[in-house]
């Protein structure tokens, strides 16, 4: 019965809630940090906030992110690292602010087909993963400079990095070559 108690609490999210989370750094970003939560699913309540620059939802347990994720318009910072996702909706690469995106420690296997539409994106970390190959639309991220894909699944080193002239930074380390 407790533990029933217990599973219930742990997934109301209200919006004052996430309100309280909500902090405006020097530069007078919204940053929204939902980071350590224990969410199973990222709150629908959310939706009324989706104005903020940056959002944090690393360490839970999130398994989807909803397709609202659409209306996050000027958000240039996401952080999804060490959550259960398997998988990324395609609405996630009409975020076209997007600047920066951690995604480490999921169980991502693939990337959708559209992601070279995240033509800010100048940081990408997608180690820990089990990916075994990019998107050919990767040749289009022209701003990115730095991109970790440490602790995947690739054989080889993926030859539409190369196209890439802005990469600075290219972490392979600990893939089956």
């Amino acid at each position: 019965h407790s533990s029933l108690k217990k599973s219930k609490k742990r997934q109301a999210m209200t919006l004052k809630k996430v309100q309280n989370c909500l902090q405006v750094t020097l530069e007078k970003k919204r940053f929204l940090d939902l980071s350590h939560k224990q969410l199973t699913v990222v709150p629908v309540c959310l939706q009324k906030l989706c104005d903020i620059d940056e959002l944090n939802l690393s360490a839970n347990e999130i398994k989807v992110i909803p397709n609202f994720i659409i209306e996050f318009k000027s958000i240039s910072v996401l952080d999804l690292h060490s959550n259960y996702l398997a998988q990324l909706p395609a609405v996630i690469c009409q975020l076209r602010n997007l600047q920066v995106l951690n995604l480490c420690n999921n169980r991502l296997t693939s990337l959708p087909a559209e992601f070279g539409l995240l033509a800010k994106l100048h940081t990408l970390s997608l180690a820990v993963n089990q990916i075994e190959f990019l998107p050919h639309s990767f040749v289009c991220l022209r701003s990115l400079r730095q991109i970790s894909l440490a602790d995947n699944r690739f054989t080889r080193y993926p030859g539409c990095l190369n196209k890439l002239k802005t990469l600075k930074s290219v972490n392979m380390d600990r893939n089956p070559f």
